[in-house]
């Protein structure tokens, strides 16, 4: 059986060599002081089993996953967004534009992220501080 992260967090999916991805990952630890969200690279042998319940292909940068569902592109940015909470709710305002515009916009980021932000060799490892928030 393929372990399940609480059924209280998130559970962000991010590329582990992705500049971008990881200072998504390293600005949400700081904003997240109730720590709602965990933490894994698509790259982790735990990820690759989960993803086999995905039920459609899966896209290569940031996915949301919580409480059995997966959560992709902009609609797993969203996602993280409400469960920031404070202000960061309002981006909820954003799922009234349609999500073929929504998710063009994103793929069109996560297309160029390593042209734009660069890539590491190898995927980030977790302080000891940190290494509770990673899955």
């Amino acid at each position: 059986m393929i372990p399940q992260p609480p059924p209280d967090k998130i559970l962000v999916l991010f590329d582990g060599v992705c500049n971008l991805c990881n200072g998504t990952v390293q600005w949400l630890i700081r904003h997240d002081p109730h720590q709602r969200f965990l933490f894994a690279s698509l790259q982790s042998e735990h990820v690759q089993q989960l993803l086999q319940q995905a039920p459609r292909p899966v896209p290569d940068s940031i996915i949301a996953y919580h409480q059995g569902r997966f959560h992709y592109q902009a609609d797993a940015a969203l996602k993280i967004a409400t469960a920031l909470g404070g202000g960061w709710r309002l981006m909820s305002v954003f799922k009234i534009v349609p999500r073929f515009i929504r998710n063009g916009v994103y793929s069109f980021i996560a297309r160029n992220r390593y042209s734009w932000f660069g890539k590491r060799n190898e995927c980030m490892m977790p302080s000891p501080a940190l290494t509770a928030r990673f899955w």
